[in-house]
């Protein structure tokens, strides 16, 4: 299982890192944290630099908030060493769904298995 998960890494680039970013991580870069999906956060020493290690599919809509602001320098600090506020009101994250079978599909949408039911329609005819 080894030789097949070392080849599928450095071949693939949506599974976790590949052997160059791994490469590239373990010689510049911090670890400066993880979120609550298990997404490990790193920079290089003069912090010109942030990425993150995702924890399975790289899915960007999978970052925390907090974490998305300080990868974008919204703010320098990041949420481990002053992690933000939440209100009451705050879901929790979603991930994005957009591409996959289980998006969203409105009623009449030609993706859903049954088409609803559509008894007040009467197709315009022209005369």
């Amino acid at each position: 299982m080894g030789i097949l998960n070392t080849l599928l890494r450095s071949v693939t680039w949506w599974n976790g890192q590949t052997l160059n970013t791994q490469l590239f991580t373990w010689r510049k870069g911090t670890k400066v944290g993880d979120d609550s999906q298990g997404n490990v956060f790193y920079r290089n020493a003069d912090d010109s630099r942030r990425w993150v290690i995702y924890n399975g599919e790289a899915e960007a809509s999978r970052v925390d908030p907090q974490w998305h602001g300080w990868l974008h320098r919204t703010w320098d600090e990041p949420p481990t060493d002053k992690p933000l506020p939440h209100k009451a009101w705050e879901k929790p994250h979603q991930p994005n769904l957009t591409g996959t079978a289980m998006a969203y599909a409105p009623a009449g949408s030609i993706r859903r298995a049954a088409p609803a039911d559509r008894g007040d329609y009467e197709a315009w005819t022209p005369e």
